[in-house]
């Protein structure tokens, strides 16, 4: 079996951290720019995209700050692959980026940069920040 790799992408995004943190920890801010839909029951959520569901567990969060989902298994065990989602801000300049660390196969490395890409793109959409 092949184990996937770890990466990490940072985009630039014109938003105050306490509204993006609104669209990267909530289901409703997340279905509007992650999935088609996104339910939640405690601390474990239901990513849904077409006819395809992925369940996680809510693995930690700093409120304003960041936001980490472990992906559970076909048996609803948790398994090593996890997705966290981290907001920056630049003190001196206050720019703000989001800082996304992610797994993928190694041959499908890029397309997974990509899907990351196109969603922080409607992401950016939603915030006004293109």
């Amino acid at each position: 079996m092949s184990v996937k790799v770890k990466y990490e992408l940072e985009f630039p995004i014109q938003s105050s951290p306490q509204l993006l943190y609104q669209y990267i920890s909530t289901p409703s801010g997340l279905s509007e720019w992650f999935a088609d839909n996104v339910n939640s029951r405690g601390e474990y959520f239901t990513f849904i995209w077409n006819d395809s569901e992925e369940k996680a567990r809510l693995a930690s969060k700093k409120s304003g700050e960041r936001i980490k989902f472990k992906w559970m298994d076909d048996t609803d065990s948790e398994t090593d692959y996890f997705f966290e989602l981290k907001i920056m801000e630049d003190e001196i300049t206050k720019d703000v980026s989001i800082m996304i660390t992610d797994f993928a196969f190694e041959d499908e490395l890029e397309e997974s940069k990509l899907l990351w890409e196109n969603q922080i793109s409607d992401l950016k959409h939603i915030l006004g920040s293109v």
